[in-house]
């Protein structure tokens, strides 16, 4: 009989991510890291949930009592990296203005659109997330789609290139160009469709506690993963929001709470500040600081981008909400300059990858830096937007789903995204969310649709440009 290894919330497993976070954030955790080595504590694991082996209870108890020891140690970036939305708002000299008026609902074919945006990138990331940079690029170049412009295809990749490196376990069986049969399910979409199922019952009014009781009835907890599953486990032991957020949680300051923004800038379409602070208050579950931040700046930029056509303007939006002098703003900031200085986005990947490329793959720092320079380079066209997003590695399946709701939102309607791109999902989600499993991305909208208000409104779509990246000029664009 095998040991049963729970991931990413194991205390031998947590205490070397805190460490690496107490280095990032400027706490002087020499000792405590000495006393960690010294009883012989090994380092976090790279890319997995769980190491190798599961710690004998005398070493697991101290990882907790290091931890707890840990979360006392004041950090110097606190003051500049606030939670509290107040003082989130006070740091923040650009906080956009709400509009007088209530701007009308989004449409459903706009809604539908960005469903189907987020639900195709998301697609195409997953059977090379956790991939290093270089294996992804090795494995599109194989099959001739360098620059990245279609579907990851294990037909004609080399036995030791496959070998090297190997297709996500989980996604290759059902999200490779050969394999593909309605979108699978993935917690970027559960999420999605989990904030909208929590307007619709508690309104714009819900509170953190209303996202936590919601979880806990709708969302299976094996769902869930890094600051998701220990939130999760700290409602189980009885720990209350905000503060399931903090306890025994190094991945507070990940991408969990920005892959689950994007229903809060849908639902406050015009009104980034709103989305903003209604992504916060989801976020704060699960999330402190930047990882916080990260929600607000994907709400703002979704919300902005449903009254324009410029993901420039949209990008802004979304800075606008977050501390100047946060990391994460810097991150950001370096991703949009990068896209704008160079002509190839292989090079601005590198770029990104040379400052940011010390930080774990899921953590949201390089992976807002990546989005902002996939949107900003590719001009707000769809194919060019997954593409590059997805290209950039890291967490490639939760950029791939943030893009492509973003530029979903900028197409307008599912008629201006490329049918080879949209037609594999059948119009078919699978999700562990309880009577949701084989919707419709058409049925999802009309859900997100009416948990907003006022009439609704269709905006003209955008031409898209030529780009390598981007699908051939000609082919049909329906859905």
């Amino acid at each position: 009989m095998t040991d049963l290894r729970l991931t990413w919330v194991q205390p031998e497993d947590l205490i070397g991510h805190e460490l690496r976070e107490a280095a990032r954030d400027g706490r002087d955790a020499t000792r405590i890291a000495d006393r960690w080595r010294a009883a012989g504590g090994r380092p976090a694991p790279d890319r997995a949930g769980a190491s190798s082996a599961p710690a004998g209870p005398r070493l697991r108890a101290l990882a907790g009592e290091l931890l707890d020891e840990l979360a006392l140690l004041p950090s110097p970036l606190a003051e500049r990296e606030p939670t509290d939305l107040p003082a989130i708002r006070a740091a923040c000299p650009s906080w956009p203005d709400s509009p007088s008026e209530p701007s009308p609902a989004l449409s459903v074919p706009r809604l539908h659109a960005a469903w189907l945006g987020r639900a195709v990138g998301c697609l195409l990331g997953k059977p090379v997330e956790k991939l290093p940079l270089s294996g992804i690029r090795a494995l599109a170049r194989a099959t001739g789609n360098w620059p990245l412009r279609t579907w990851f295809t294990a037909e004609g990749v080399p036995a030791e290139l496959a070998a090297a490196y190997p297709w996500n376990r989980r996604s290759a069986p059902t999200s490779l160009a050969e394999n593909i049969d309605g979108m699978p399910e993935d917690d970027d979409l559960n999420y999605a469709l989990l904030s909208v199922l929590l307007l619709r019952r508690h309104g714009r009014g819900f509170t953190t506690a209303d996202v936590a009781r919601l979880w806990l009835e709708e969302l299976p907890a094996g769902r869930t993963f890094t600051a998701e599953r220990v939130a999760y486990r700290n409602l189980l032991a009885g720990i209350e929001p905000p503060e399931t957020a903090r306890y025994r949680n190094p991945f507070r300051e990940w991408i969990g709470a920005a892959i689950r923004a994007d229903a809060h800038g849908w639902t406050n379409p015009g009104d980034p500040a709103a989305a903003a602070a209604q992504a916060h208050r989801e976020a704060t579950l699960t999330h402190t600081a930047n990882g916080v931040y990260g929600a607000m700046f994907v709400a703002a930029v979704i919300a902005a981008a449903a009254g324009t056509d410029d993901v420039h303007s949209c990008l802004r939006a979304g800075l606008s909400v977050v501390p100047p002098r946060s990391r994460l703003a810097g991150a950001i900031t370096s991703g949009i300059e990068s896209a704008r200085a160079h002509r190839d986005f292989e090079t601005v990947a590198d770029a990104l990858h040379a400052a940011y490329g010390h930080y774990h793959w899921v953590h949201v720092l390089p992976n807002a830096a990546l989005l902002a320079a996939a949107l900003t380079h590719a001009d707000g066209d769809f194919g060019g937007s997954i593409c590059r997003a997805v290209s950039g590695g890291w967490d490639t399946d939760s950029n791939g789903a943030t893009a492509g709701s973003v530029a979903g939102l900028l197409a307008g309607t599912p008629a201006r995204l490329p049918e080879r791109w949209t037609a594999p999902l059948k119009n078919r989600l699978a999700t562990s969310v309880a009577g949701f499993d084989g919707t419709g991305f058409d049925a999802l909208a009309e859900l997100t649709r009416a948990v907003t208000h006022g009439p609704a409104e269709q905006k003209p779509p955008r031409e898209p440009r030529e780009d390598p990246y981007r699908e051939p000029r000609g082919e049909a664009r329906r859905t």
